[in-house]
């Protein structure tokens, strides 16, 4: 009795096993030196980083998390309108690093920029932000389309 020699996924979706041979070539050397320093981050003036976010919504509010560490409050730019928030900044290296050989750089260096369309459309006026241990947090109320007012006529 001959035994099955297909593994459990060939069995399964009824692939058939590629017996391909790899072929190396051994005179190709790989440089680890011009490999680091492709793979590591570079400042760009003319490219902008893109900002990472958490963005969740409670009852009332949308709230915009991300992280700014090394850039002042007072140096973000933050717009909104009702549908959208656009976080604007750069995040500059400090000074005496400039001829320093990097082991890893990993760290975004430059600017910075996120837009963001809102699910719902907020008040403007109440929107609150607030930097906390490098996180930047967004408050955004959303408007209440149940909310009534009632007009007074003038008479003339």
């Amino acid at each position: 009795m001959k035994k099955d020699t297909k593994s459990f996924f060939e069995r399964l979706t009824g692939a058939e096993p590629v017996e391909e041979e790899v072929e190396f070539d051994d005179e190709e050397e790989f440089d680890d030196e011009e490999v680091e320093k492709e793979s590591a981050p570079q400042v760009n003036s003319s490219e902008e980083g893109e900002l990472a976010i958490d963005m969740n919504e409670t009852q009332n509010d949308i709230i915009i998390k991300t992280v700014v560490s090394g850039v002042k409050p007072e140096e973000l730019d933050i717009s909104i309108t009702r549908e959208r928030v656009v976080i604007r900044g750069s995040r500059v290296p400090e000074r005496g690093f400039e001829g320093s050989n990097y082991h890893v750089q990993e760290l975004y260096w430059g600017p910075f920029s996120r837009k963001i369309d809102l699910p719902e459309e907020i008040e403007v006026e109440e929107a609150e932000a607030m930097a906390k241990y490098g996180l930047l947090i967004l408050k955004l109320p959303k408007i209440n389309k149940e909310r009534e007012t009632k007009l007074r006529v003038k008479t003339g």
